[in-house]
């Protein structure tokens, strides 16, 4: 292993008609099938989906970093 560690990003969207924290979780959950090393995440924006005057769907956008391998 390296004295250094380099990391890459990638802007994913999550949702849930639960709540923002839950489709946080999805996003990672479903990023975490297919991208190792995932060591942190940022929130970039909230947004959601209305129907009748209540929200129906939450919708987060989030960065996510994930370790280069062998760095």
């Amino acid at each position: 292993m390296s004295d250094h560690r380099t990391y890459k990003k990638v802007e994913i969207v999550g949702t849930s008609p639960i709540s923002s924290d839950d489709a946080i979780k999805n996003a990672l959950a479903e990023c975490s099938k297919s991208i190792d090393h995932m060591d942190w995440f940022e929130v970039v924006e909230t947004r959601g989906h209305i129907v009748n005057g209540e929200v129906a769907h939450f919708q987060v956008t989030l960065k996510i970093g994930f370790r280069i391998e062998g760095s």
